[in-house]
């Protein structure tokens, strides 16, 4: 029987003998569940078939299409950043025997992988000045979430408050979660770009689990967690602290500040944008909750011979105890990822982090403040700042229409925060990294000076 299809190699005896181990005598009978009415019997609205070159090509045009930051300068970042990913981490992570591990179920066999994830626990640890770390989370928004759900289950309370300067989309994945473990979100207002510590003081009750802030937050002002801390304790709620973890190259880890559980999304460590993903979220917690992490933890331990070894450890996920005893449904990891990290954290070391974090830094300000000087921008918030900050549009502008025009001049724009908080309209969110230039800021700033 010949192959009708060089990538689907099912020959016609082959169709034969499946339907007729099955009990069917065609395809169309695995459909009869269906009624008719409803069945589509027209040609789907797609192109005729292209030969391997008119396709590759035609792949090439659409690719061609997407504005990315290899073409364009990019100032937009909001919680996936335009960082420098050094090249040795694409050559580690793209050899076969890290991009084709699953899950290390076998640690005998496993060894590399677990001591990868065992070395990105340990960098998270370092990073965020907490005790332990588990083997990596989906991303930093639905690490967020299980921070919440952990503080109640280890409270027993059902309040969570957390402040509107933390990501609105990780808000949106917290109250998701919270209506299926029946919690109660309370959001506290921010002032001044930063979270509002009255507002703060008032929400905070004996039934609050946790107090969640984003340090630095999504206006990418620096809070005050030495002030938050103390709020957060009085009523032994948890102490819940988002962060970016670039700024810990110069910020004091929140761990020593008193949180309790730290969380984040890796990607600014060495894994790109990806037009918005995968990333990979870390979670970090104190002994004390260390049995009540979400995910798996690696850890390390000797062979009969005494020599180092690595396992899985303290498994408290639905998938190795009893549901009603599991502490999250999570199912995975982001290994391959959580590599990227590890490389990246080796490679720049506690003095490249230090480096990274004062370019960022100082080149942010440097653009805050040469769109000051511009007629029309101004900056609304005086809190301290890490590598993003608002500016205020004038009243007329329109941003949807300005960053076309910043797109047309190679640049891609800030945020516009009017998106996710009314009250903020005419606002862009703006992101300097390291990888920008004198150059391209002055410009970015002068084209945006002549379009407002």
């Amino acid at each position: 029987m010949s192959v009708k299809h060089r990538y689907l190699p099912m020959t016609d005896r082959d169709r034969a003998d499946m339907l007729r181990t099955i009990g069917v005598d065609s395809v169309e009978e695995l459909f009869r569940d269906i009624p008719e009415p409803i069945r589509y019997r027209g040609t789907l609205p797609m192109s005729g078939a292209l030969d391997e070159i008119s396709l590759l090509k035609h792949m090439k045009q659409l690719a061609s299409r997407n504005a990315d930051t290899s073409q364009y300068a990019s100032f937009l970042g909001a919680g996936l950043y335009d960082h420098h990913v050094p090249v040795v981490i694409n050559h580690m992570i793209s050899r076969s025997e890290f991009y084709t591990a699953y899950t290390p179920y076998q640690p005998e066999i496993s060894q590399g992988e677990l001591q990868a994830i065992f070395e990105f626990q340990s960098y998270i640890c370092e990073l965020t000045g907490m005790k332990v770390a588990n083997a990596s989370m989906y991303d930093g928004a639905t690490a967020l979430a299980e921070a919440g759900a952990l503080a109640s289950g280890a409270t027993q309370r059902k309040q969570i408050v957390i402040s509107r300067a933390v990501h609105p989309e990780a808000r949106e994945i917290m109250r998701t979660t919270a209506r299926g473990l029946n919690l109660n979100v309370l959001e506290v207002d921010y002032a001044d770009g930063v979270t509002d510590l009255e507002q703060l003081k008032a929400a905070v009750t004996d039934d609050t689990a946790a107090v969640i802030v984003q340090s630095p937050n999504f206006f990418g002002c620096i809070e005050d967690l030495a002030a938050i801390e103390p709020i957060a304790h009085s009523s032994k709620a948890l102490f819940v602290v988002s962060t970016n973890p670039m700024s810990l190259g110069l910020l004091e880890a929140p761990g020593k500040l008193g949180a309790d559980i730290v969380v984040g999304d890796a990607q600014p460590l060495g894994i790109h944008p990806a037009f918005g993903g995968p990333t990979c979220g870390f979670f970090a917690v104190s002994e004390p909750l260390m049995r009540r992490m979400p995910g798996r933890i690696v850890g390390q331990t000797v062979d009969r011979d005494g020599k180092r070894g690595f396992v899985l450890t303290l498994q408290a996920r639905e998938q190795h105890i009893r549901r009603e005893k599991a502490t999250s449904n999570i199912c995975s990891n982001q290994a391959l990822l959580a590599l990227c990290a590890s490389i990246y954290l080796s490679t720049m070391g506690k003095e490249g982090m230090r480096e990274v974090g004062s370019l960022n830094l100082q080149k942010s300000h440097y653009a805050a403040r040469e769109l000051a000087k511009l007629e029309g921008p101004s900056l609304p918030f005086t809190a301290p700042f890490f590598n993003e900050f608002v500016v205020s549009l004038p009243a007329n502008a329109n941003i949807a229409d300005l960053n076309e025009r910043l797109l047309e001049a190679g640049f891609i724009g800030g945020l516009d925060l009017g998106r996710y908080y009314p009250e903020l309209q005419n606002h862009m969110l703006v992101a300097v990294t390291e990888k920008r230039t004198k150059a391209e800021i002055d410009e970015f700033a002068a084209r945006l000076g002549e379009l407002v």
